[in-house]
């Protein structure tokens, strides 16, 4: 049996209802937007001038807009990078253009502060891991632009899981340690064997492991998802 693959935008969706309503989500930009057109010094304070991008509010997707803590959950539940679209390495595909310049002349404006959220590798590589392009509506609300590439793998979140906190990864350590334990012959080292000389041999086995996680981390400069999710270091 094959495993559906993930689609990181119905991930997201899913996580955006999960906060937020469509109706909550369109009061609130419907606020910002009116505040950009009559305080927007005031609003300049609080966004980069050049994120602020003035939409009509009358051609608004509701889908389309997300707030930046549903992306930051998806992108550290799927080990994702939010970036500018400066840092993108891969080919953004004309279809994403065409989308991105219908959305300008529909809004008569030119839509700044664009942002990728995609896997860490398309932002040195180039490859076709489902990328999604936004714009900044200002006050932490973005807009989906368009979604390209192949989706992720159906594992990816479990595979991304003890990364997102020393908590996930200690567990994952005990566990790997235990099983590699219980492969070790019983009275390899002792005749008597018996449950001692089983949890003599786990806390080596563990702090062997615990060992070889630090040496990864710190070697390839390996750092929690909550810590790398908005981070344009490549060693963050």
């Amino acid at each position: 049996m094959q495993l559906k693959k993930t689609n990181v935008l119905e991930k997201l969706t899913k996580t955006q209802k999960q906060q937020f309503s469509a109706d909550q989500l369109l009061a609130v930009v419907h606020e910002i937007l009116n505040k950009s057109q009559y305080s927007s010094e005031q609003l300049k304070h609080n966004s980069d001038p050049a994120t602020i991008n003035e939409f009509n509010f009358d051609y608004l997707d509701a889908s389309n807009i997300y707030h930046i803590d549903a992306i930051k959950t998806t992108c550290i539940n799927y080990r994702l990078r939010f970036l500018d679209h400066r840092y993108f390495k891969g080919e953004i595909p004309l279809e994403a253009i065409s989308e991105l310049k219908r959305l300008e002349k529909e809004h008569q404006t030119q839509i700044q502060g664009l942002k990728i959220m995609a896997p860490s590798k398309l932002f040195k590589l180039e490859n076709k891991d489902d990328p999604v392009l936004f714009a900044s509506l200002g006050n932490d609300y973005f807009y989906l632009i368009y979604k390209w590439g192949n989706d992720l793998h159906p594992l990816r979140k479990w595979l991304m899981w003890p990364f997102k906190d020393p908590v996930n990864l200690g567990i994952l350590t005990l566990l790997i340690s235990y099983l590699v334990t219980l492969l070790i012959p019983e009275g390899l080292f002792s005749k008597s064997g018996g449950a001692a000389e089983f949890w003599i041999l786990f806390f080596f086995t563990f702090k062997s492991m615990v060992a070889i996680v630090i040496f990864y981390l710190f070697a390839l400069g390996k750092n929690f998802s909550p810590a790398i999710w908005n981070s344009k270091y490549f060693n963050a």
